[in-house]
């Protein structure tokens, strides 16, 4: 009978303990040690990083131009004398998108999760950068990274949680979510984000849905009864 020697089972028990805690760790190619959230309750939305692509040279063209529906949602966001409508339809597929209003560097970002559009100066540590996509949710929120430093940051508490920014704050822009109806009635004059900015991007209809669960769980929930008004629904 072939016995272990009890000094190797305990070094390879010692590994594989070792090996979980890194693992745990590092999520994605991220540093979690020290995150000013729980570590464990940064979860793996199942790409890897940037397996959903920001837009980093987006086009746009006029309103009339723009194939949308009148209910179909938008973010909104007027700034230095520039209007801008960037269809969900197509912030779902890509997440963030990372452009410019005049000579300020914007970044408008978008949680098909949760439905939250929240854009910022694209300021990171006192010094301009451009974001990405990590693949990494908190609170069932997005988990985006700047390129400068890979620090993470909560979408929206706008603090980057993990790496050298980690404490920091973004500056939040002013972002409206409605219809395509509405902006554009407020602003005919707006440019839209062009379907040919960006890969994979479906048509999408707008529908009601009440999803039973969600795939990742926040942390806080209410008791609260609040239906989802609407989604996309892929046609």
């Amino acid at each position: 009978m072939n016995r272990r020697p009890i000094g190797s089972t305990l070094t390879f028990a010692a590994l594989v303990m070792l090996a979980s805690v890194t693992a745990a760790q590092t999520q994605n190619g991220f540093d979690l040690k020290d995150s000013l959230v729980p570590a464990e309750q940064i979860l793996h939305g199942g790409p890897g990083r940037d397996g959903i692509p920001a837009i980093d040279a987006p086009k746009f063209v006029p309103a009339g131009a723009a194939s949308l529906a009148a209910a179909e949602r938008v973010l909104g966001l007027a700034r230095q004398g520039v209007v801008k409508a960037y269809p969900v339809r197509i912030l779902n597929w890509h997440e963030i998108v990372n452009d410019r209003f005049a000579d300020e560097s914007i970044v408008v970002t978008y949680c098909p999760l949760c439905g939250t559009g929240i854009a910022y100066v694209a300021r990171a540590g006192g010094r301009a950068t451009t974001f990405g996509v990590s693949g990494l949710l908190y609170n069932s929120d997005l988990l985006l990274y700047d390129r400068a430093t890979q620090s993470l940051w909560s979408q929206i508490t706008a603090q980057a949680v993990t790496g050298p920014l980690k404490g920091n704050k973004l500056t939040p822009v002013a972002l409206t979510h409605t219809t395509w109806a509405d902006w554009k009635t407020r602003h005919p004059n707006t440019l839209v984000l062009s379907t040919h900015t960006a890969s994979n991007v479906t048509t999408a209809t707008p529908a009601t849905h009440r999803a039973a669960a969600s795939c990742f769980p926040p942390r806080i929930r209410t008791t609260a009864s609040l239906p989802r008004s609407w989604c996309w629904e892929s046609s």
